[in-house]
C-alpha cells in the first residue's frame, strides 16, 4: 500500500508540472497551482489513513511532516507573490521542482519499507500486560566509553502481569541483547512470558546496543569501534587470539551490566519505594512490578552475544534456576587460546540450558566435532548437567528475534531464512515458555526435538 501511496503523489508532481508548463504558469499561477498540489497530497494521505498498512506512526511521520511544511512554504510564496505581475516560470524549473519534490517525497517514505506494521504477535496466557522502564546508576563503575568520569548506566524495561491477584508472585526473566541489538528485539518472547506470568526484564548494554537514552535524556549510539570490532570478528581470517581478545572485554561488561540489574532488582524488590540510583519517570509502575517479582526463581536469556552472555551468568551466579540461548556462539566459555585453538572451560554445567540454533550454526557444530575442533557449544552441551539443543530448520541469525517481521530488508541482510518469521517465533516463545514453566514453575518435563522443521 506505500508503494501505491507514492505512485499516486508522483502522479499529482507530474501533472501539476505537466498543468503548469502548458498553461505557461506564471509565478503566482505556478504558487497557486503548487499550494494546491500540495494540499491535494494531504488529503490524499489522510484518506488512505483508512487504508491498511498506512497509519500515522513513525513509519510515516516524516511524510506527514513533509506535506505540511510544503504546504507552509507554498502559501508563503504565493501570499508573497500574488499582488505582483509575474513572467512566465521557465519550464526546466517546473521540472526540477517536481524531481525535487519526488525525491523528498521518496526519502520521507523509505521508512514505510524498510519497517513494517508489525503489531506483535498473539499471546497465549490470561494475564493483560503492563511495561514500565528505568535506568540503573552503577556508582561503582565509571563509564568507559566516556571521558567526563560519569558512571555506568543501564537500562532495565520491565514487562509484567497487569491484572495480577494481590500477592501474586512470579519468577523473573532477564533478557540480554544482542550486538547492535534493541531492548525490543524480542517484544513477542516478553510478552508471551508476561501473559503467562512471568516479570519479564530486558537490560539494555550501552554503546553495544544499536541506541539507548541516558539520565539526561541523551541518545546514545552504538560505539564505532565496538561494531568494526565485531565486524572483523564475523569475517574469515580472524585468529582465534585475536577473536580471545576482543570477545573477553564484551563479555566482562555484559557481565557486570547483568549482575548489577539482578542484584539491584533483588535488592529493591518489595520495597515501598525506590533506592535513589534508580532513575524512572514510572516509579509507582517500577514498584508494583518489583513486588511481584518471586527473586528466589530467576531465569536467563538472551540472543547472540547477549545469549552468550547469559550463558556465562548461568554458570556464575548461583540463583540463576535456568538459561536461555538463542543462536549464541558461547566465546564466554573460552578460557584462553593455546596454538591457535580455544581453551573451553570443560567443568560441568550445571545450570539447566536450552539452546537453539539457526541452520548454518547447526551444521557448524556438526563439522567441528567431525575435525574435532573445540567448539564451546559443543563443549558446554557435552558437560550439561541438564542441557538441551535443537534447531529450526531454514532459519538464519535473525530469525529468532523479532527483527524479521518488523524490519524485513534489514534482517535479510543481518541474516534471515526460508523459515516464515511469525511461526518460528511463535514456536520459539511456546518452547521458550514451556522451559521456564518447567524449571522456574515445576510445571511438567521439559523435552524439545532436535530438530524442528515448521510447515
Amino acid at each position: 500500500m506505500n508503494t501505491f501511496l507514492l505512485v499516486l503523489l508522483c502522479i499529482f508532481e507530474a501533472a501539476f508540472a505537466v498543468t503548469a508548463i502548458s498553461r505557461k504558469a506564471d509565478k503566482k499561477g505556478w504558487q497557486l497551482g503548487r499550494l494546491i498540489c500540495n494540499g491535494g497530497q494531504l488529503g490524499l494521505f489522510l484518506v488512505m489513513l483508512i487504508a491498511p498498512g498506512i497509519d500515522m506512526s513513525f513509519r510515516f511521520t516524516g511524510l506527514f511532516v513533509l506535506l505540511m511544511i510544503r504546504i507552509f512554504i507554498a502559501f508563503i510564496g504565493f501570499m508573497t507573490v500574488r499582488n505582483k505581475e509575474q513572467k512566465s516560470k521557465h519550464p526546466a524549473m517546473i521540472i526540477l521542482s517536481a524531481l525535487l519534490s519526488i525525491i523528498l517525497i521518496s526519502g520521507s517514505l523509505i521508512p514505510s519499507f524498510i519497517i513494517s506494521d508489525y503489531d506483535g504477535l498473539p499471546v497465549s496466557g490470561e494475564y493483560e500486560i503492563a511495561e514500565a522502564n528505568a535506568i540503573l546508576i552503577d556508582k561503582s563503575r565509571t563509564e568507559e566509553f566516556e571521558t567526563d568520569g560519569s558512571n555506568r548506566e543501564v537500562p532495565v524495561y520491565f514487562y509484567y502481569p497487569a491484572n495480577a491477584a494481590e500477592g501474586e508472585k512470579f519468577p523473573l526473566v532477564l533478557f540480554s541483547h544482542g550486538s547492535f541489538g534493541y531492548y525490543q528485539s524480542n517484544h513477542s518472547t516478553y510478552a508471551e512470558l508476561a501473559s503467562n506470568g512471568y516479570i519479564v526484564v530486558s537490560t539494555e548494554h550501552p554503546y553495544h546496543s544499536l541506541y539507548t537514552t541516558d539520565t539526561n535524556g541523551n541518545t546514545i549510539i552504538v560505539d564505532t569501534k565496538f561494531m568494526n570490532d565485531v565486524m572483523a570478528l564475523n569475517a574469515e581470517g580472524v585468529s582465534e587470539e585475536t577473536a580471545y581478545e576482543y570477545s573477553s572485554k564484551w563479555f566482562k561488561l555484559r557481565a557486570e551490566d547483568i549482575n548489577f540489574a539482578i542484584d539491584s532488582i533483588k535488592s529493591a524488590a518489595g520495597a515501598n519505594s525506590l533506592p535513589e540510583y534508580w532513575y524512572s519517570q514510572q516509579s509507582e509502575d517500577i514498584i508494583t512490578a518489583l513486588s511481584m517479582t518471586n527473586t528466589d526463581k530467576i531465569g536467563i536469556m538472551g540472543h547472540s552475544l547477549g545469549g552468550a552472555a547469559s550463558v556465562s551468568a548461568g554458570r556464575t551466579r548461583s540463583d540463576i534456576s535456568a538459561v536461555i540461548d538463542l543462536d549464541g556462539t558461547m566465546l564466554s566459555e573460552v578460557t584462553g587460546v593455546l596454538n591457535g585453538k580455544d581453551i573451553v572451560n570443560d567443568d560441568p554445567y550445571t545450570t539447566p540450558l536450552l539452546s537453539f540454533d539457526n541452520e548454518e550454526h547447526h551444521f557448524s557444530s556438526l563439522e567441528a566435532r567431525e575435525k574435532d575442533m573445540p567448539y564451546a557449544n559443543n563443549i558446554v552441551h557435552d558437560n550439561a548437567v541438564c542441557g538441551f539443543r535443537t534447531y529450526i530448520v531454514g532459519t538464519g541469525h535473525m530469525n529468532f528475534t523479532d527483527l524479521p517481521m518488523f524490519a524485513p530488508p534489514l534482517a535479510k541482510m543481518l541474516g534471515t531464512g526460508s523459515v516464515d518469521p511469525e511461526e518460528c517465533m511463535m514456536t520459539v516463545n511456546r518452547i521458550t515458555l514451556e522451559f521456564f514453566d518447567s524449571f522456574l514453575k515445576g510445571k511438567g518435563e521439559f523435552s524439545v526435538p532436535e530438530q524442528i522443521e515448521i510447515s
